[in-house]
């Protein structure tokens, strides 16, 4: 059986101290192509992701969701998305244990958590930790799939990502897909992950209160948003680009 194609999309945003060790942290088999989607950073981020072999798009304007979907859209030529954050957080080295249930067809979505790895001392706050059992708890009730984390380190088919028609373009995305993908009855993996403290910069969420704030209320706007949707499903059945995948 030939081996899907893998491309790793990292959105950045000023990361310029940890994205040229994230991409040499990649394990040189694991993926097929690197895109770094940069959402318009004031540093040397661009110049060190090229300088590290990593297809590097800009973009003019901001949105974590916006630089994943972009990222996704132009990895035509693979099979499996796999993404992760530019900030040094994250283990590429583990990309091939994320990859694996999907390649070999047992799964559709496999999800990285931080929750239920080995952390290093404050790579996570505490309402971070407890944001991701509230929602998995909420999305259990909901759809029957529980989660514990919302982390960044996930991958995912690429033609089943396109099929959950993503419109969050902000901190929300990650929820996003998770809320869509337990409701299209996709089959979802999540595996412990270990997580590091950013190797550099401020944490554009956690590392201030007007960060958090703004955060927090975008998750909890999708998450009404998307769970109001089931309504809809209610009354018509999924639609067709959602439908269970099993």
């Amino acid at each position: 059986m030939t081996r899907p194609r893998v491309a790793l999309v990292i959105p950045t945003l000023d990361e310029e101290a940890a994205i040229g060790g994230v991409i040499a942290a990649v394990p040189p088999d694991a993926v097929d192509r690197i895109v770094v989607v940069d959402s318009s950073s004031s540093d040397r981020t661009v110049e060190h992701a090229k300088a590290a072999g990593a297809q590097v798009i800009s973009l003019a304007q901001r949105g974590y969701g916006r630089a994943c979907r972009v990222g996704a859209e132009a990895a035509t030529d693979c099979d499996i998305v796999v993404f992760l954050d530019g900030d040094g957080s994250d283990c590429p080295e583990l990309i091939p244990t994320l990859v694996a249930p999907l390649a070999e067809r047992r799964y559709d979505f496999v999800i990285g958590s931080r929750a239920r790895g080995t952390r290093e001392p404050g790579s996570m706050t505490p309402h971070q930790l407890i944001a991701g059992r509230v929602l998995g708890a909420a999305m259990r009730l909901l759809y029957g799939v529980g989660y514990t984390d919302m982390g960044p380190f996930r991958a995912i088919r690429r033609d089943t990502l396109m099929r959950l028609r993503m419109r969050e373009e902000t901190y929300g995305w990650n929820l996003e897909m998770q809320m869509r993908a337990a409701r299209a009855g996709l089959r979802i993996l999540e595996l412990p992950v270990a997580h590091r403290r950013r190797a550099g910069g401020r944490s554009k969420v956690s590392g201030n209160l007007r960060g958090t704030l703004k955060a927090s209320w975008r998750i909890l706007a999708v998450f009404l948003r998307i769970a109001a949707e089931r309504t809809h499903d209610r009354r018509g059945g999924l639609p067709s680009a959602e439908r269970p995948l099993r």
